[in-house]
């Protein structure tokens, strides 16, 4: 019990911390050993990740202070289905857009890094990922353990008829002249095979996210608001069927009132200590 109380009182500290502006060395470093901790004693772990994780790859995030959304509203509008189809010129914006993406070729960071160390000691369930990079895996992980709830930017999907191809192949006709490529088999609308708002996500996919939270022992939310539904709902989904709830992130989440252990900081520094790749 007393063990119990002095855990409560040491999350009292960071949480005053942490809501009066700032978190300092002491009460950081207190919780990323407590995350440490839960890590290291646990054999079965479904992470989720968000755009966070990849924001040191070069990949901004989207609600965050500097985000893709907030700096351009634009970019929000062409992450949106009716919008993507009806217009035109924002296809063609979007078709530059992932060619930059493309051309600037990001890379694992260590962040991405430190989550192979879960699957090297045969602890990791699963990755659910909000992300459309692949960078998960990029860094090395078994694909068969990434679960992409919002699809990939490296396929392209017809509208149409639904063929899929690697996302290249568009991208060659883009860079010799073609502004808005169509499919080649029906003369349909080309998207990247991503989940835009006001798109069906894959129900597939979701059930093997929400069986993988169900089934593990710590729940690891790394780099997401989790505001975005319904993958955020695997969170929940693990609380309540027992698991411990780590969040690691670099501003305080709209389910930090889950968590058993929370990390405000930046992921590629903090993760690999969290995961036992280095020592805090």
């Amino acid at each position: 019990m007393q063990k119990l109380e002095n855990l409560a009182c040491e999350r009292a500290r960071f949480y005053k911390n942490r809501q009066n502006g700032r978190v300092t060395f002491e009460s950081q470093k207190q919780a990323v050993e407590h995350a440490q901790q839960i890590v290291a004693t646990s054999s079965k772990i479904t992470v989720l990740t968000g755009a966070g994780i990849s924001t040191d790859s070069g990949i901004p995030d989207f609600r965050g202070p500097n985000g893709l959304w907030t700096k351009n509203p634009d970019a929000e509008r062409a992450a949106t289905l009716a919008f993507y189809l009806q217009d035109e010129e924002l296809r063609q914006r979007s078709w530059q857009n992932r060619l930059k993406w493309i051309n600037n070729n990001p890379q694992p960071n260590d962040g991405h890094r430190a989550l192979i160390a879960l699957e090297q000691r045969d602890a990791l369930l699963a990755i659910v990922t909000q992300n459309v990079d692949e960078l998960h895996q990029q860094a090395g992980h078994d694909p068969e353990k990434v679960f992409e709830v919002h699809g990939t930017l490296h396929r392209t999907c017809c509208w149409g008829c639904k063929d899929r191809r690697p996302m290249t192949e568009a991208l060659a006709r883009v860079q010799a002249g073609d502004l808005d490529p169509k499919c080649e088999l029906c003369g349909g609308i080309l998207k990247s095979d991503t989940i835009l708002f006001g798109q069906s996500l894959d129900q597939d996919v979701m059930q093997k996210a929400m069986q993988a939270s169900s089934e593990c022992d710590v729940f690891l939310a790394i780099g997401t608001s989790l505001s975005v539904f319904p993958a955020c709902n695997t969170l929940p989904r693990a609380k309540s069927c027992g698991a411990k709830i780590v969040i690691v992130n670099g501003q305080p989440t709209e389910m930090d009132m889950y968590a058993d252990a929370i990390v405000n900081a930046p992921i590629s520094e903090v993760l690999p200590q969290i995961c036992g790749v280095v020592k805090s």
